[in-house]
Parts: C-alpha cells; structure tokens; sequence
C-alpha cells in the first residue's frame, strides 16, 4: 500500500493541501497518494473537510496551498488533461428531471466533445453496464432513487475515466440497490482508481481497501478497514480519534 509520501505510480497525489475561508481552515496540510486499482473510502465527522477535499481532487475549487495530481496532470495548471481523467459524482449531482437517460448521457458528451461514434458505442455500454437498458428513454424525473443514482454512475463512467470520485453515492437507497451499487463497483475496481466519501462505517468495511478518515480538516487515519477496527468495532474506532467533534 502507498504511504502518504510514496507518490511514485500513484493515480492521485495529494501534496500538502489546505483551504481557507477566511479565518475558516476546512482542510490542513493533507497527503495521500493513491494507486491505480484502489477503492478509498473517505471518512469523517460532518464538517471534516471531505467534501472539500473531493471538490479540490476534481478541479471544482482551488486550495489556498500545495497541489494535486490525477493521472500525472496538475489539477490546476492542467485542468482539462486532469478533468478527462476523473469522473465525479457529488451528492445530489445534476440529473435534469425532463430528460431520459439517453438524453442525459448525450448532452453530457457532446459536453466533452467524445467523437460521433464513440459516444454512441459509450452510451450503449454504460446503459447496459449500469443496468438502464429498460427506462432510457423514461423521463430521469419519473424514476426511483436507485435508478437516478444508477444514471447518475453512467454519467460518471461515460468518458471511461480511470478515476472516480463520488460523494455519498450509497446516501438514500435500499439494501437492494445498495448491493446492486457494490457489485457494480466489484466488477470495475481493478480498472479504476475510486474515491468514495460515505458517513455509513459498515459501507467503508464492505467495499473499501483503505481508510482515509479526516477530522477537522487533518488525515488522523490512513489504512485498511481492519487496521482502524483493532480490538473494538469500528464505530468506537471512529468514535475514539474524532472525540470533540
């Protein structure tokens, strides 16, 4: 496993970042690297800094010191050269009621200019791989929770990215699509290189290789779910290094 300084072959690298809002830090000092084939599970108290921490890997905010890389690319220096790389789903991530699926995923790739033919070959695989092929032409407001959250992976996976960054993509959804949402995650993760910021402990246990869990803006933890566990559950773990949240 990459140690937080081991940045050689990593598909992300984190440098030294903060951010401030005025006297407000969100995000101290943080670095981590990430290799290719990784699913991370981000963890924190609300307010830790992870969405942050999402938003300044994907590009969507600059920090106030220190850089990030995705594939090589400097996120700010070279935003377009990183940005193909990544695929990133915020919570609550813009999904356009009155379009389908098939529209959806078409205006967000002539978005990205992805050639005539490459797009409609891509848009017929992320249908089919996220199991869409029965409501795309349905209206995206007219579907359930899961299959909104489903185009909303099809989005993300459209571009073929070698990176994903999601926000609580698991937050509202039944034991069902939640286990439909892991195995989807099973079959791409030795391809991908996945980031996943989530509250729900459990879900770091089930799917996650590694632990990065922020408290107050600063990397207390970083390392495999069982290692964060030890002699306790991992709810007391979580408990016992963000006491005074």
């Amino acid at each position: 496993m990459l140690g937080p300084f081991d940045f050689w072959g990593a598909m992300i690298q984190v440098a030294g970042i903060s951010k401030h809002y005025g006297p407000y830090v969100a995000v101290r000092d943080l670095s981590f690297a990430i290799p290719r084939g990784q699913i991370v599970a981000m963890l924190g108290p609300n307010g830790a800094g992870k969405t942050t921490t999402m938003k300044i890997i994907t590009g969507f905010i600059a920090p106030s010191s220190g850089s990030v890389s995705v594939a090589g690319f400097d996120v700010r220096t070279n935003r377009l050269e990183a940005a193909a790389h990544i695929g990133y789903l915020p919570e609550n991530g813009p999904l356009y009621p009155d379009m389908t699926p098939h529209q959806l995923l078409r205006f967000f790739g002539e978005a990205r200019r992805l050639p005539a033919r490459q797009l409609e070959d891509r848009i017929g695989a992320v249908i089919d791989e996220c199991g869409l092929t029965d409501v795309a032409r349905k209206p995206i407001g007219k579907l359930s929770k899961g299959l909104r959250q489903r185009v909303g992976l099809a989005q993300v996976l459209l571009h073929d990215p070698g990176v994903l960054v999601m926000d609580e993509p698991t937050a509202g959804l039944d034991p069902n699509q939640i286990r439909h949402f892991r195995a989807h995650l099973s079959r791409i993760r030795h391809a991908k290189t996945v980031v996943i910021s989530t509250h729900a402990l459990h879900e770091a246990e089930a799917i996650a290789d590694r632990v990065l869990l922020i408290h107050r803006g600063r990397l207390v933890f970083d390392g495999p779910p069982a290692a964060m566990r030890a002699d306790d559950s991992i709810e007391q773990r979580f408990h016992d290094l963000t006491a005074g949240a």
